[in-house]
C-alpha cells in the first residue's frame, strides 16, 4: 500500500537573499500546485529563532510522485532561482502512517 508522503527541506538562506527566495517561490508555487502529478500542497516556513533557517514542507500522494518530480529536468529548471538563494539544503522524506485533524465546526 502506497502512503502519502511528507518531504521536508531544511535550508539556509544567504543573508539578504530572503526577498529573492520568496519572490522565486511565489513565481513557481502555482505551477507546482496545478501541474505536478501527486503534489498535494506545500508550506514555506521561517525559523522564529534563527532568521537564516527556513523549511519547506510538501505533501505528496506517495513518495514515488515526489521522486519522479525531483529527478526531472523541469524540476531542476523551475527551482533553480530558489536554490540560488540557498547556502545549505537538506532533504528528509517521510511516509505518513497516522494523522489527526481538527474536527470541522458543525
Amino acid at each position: 500500500m502506497e502512503r502519502r508522503a511528507r518531504v521536508v527541506f531544511l535550508i539556509r538562506i544567504a543573508p539578504g537573499g530572503e526577498e529573492d527566495f520568496l519572490a522565486a517561490y511565489e513565481r513557481i508555487r502555482h505551477q507546482v500546485a496545478g501541474g505536478v502529478p501527486g503534489h498535494l500542497g506545500d508550506q514555506v516556513c521561517r525559523s522564529t529563532t534563527d532568521p537564516g533557517q527556513w523549511m519547506i514542507t510538501s505533501e505528496w500522494r506517495d513518495l514515488r510522485c515526489f521522486e519522479e518530480w525531483e529527478a526531472s529536468a523541469a524540476h531542476r529548471e523551475l527551482v533553480a532561482p530558489m536554490r540560488a538563494c540557498m547556502t545549505d539544503a537538506r532533504s528528509l522524506r517521510f511516509a505518513v502512517v497516522a494523522e489527526t485533524a481538527a474536527e470541522s465546526a458543525a
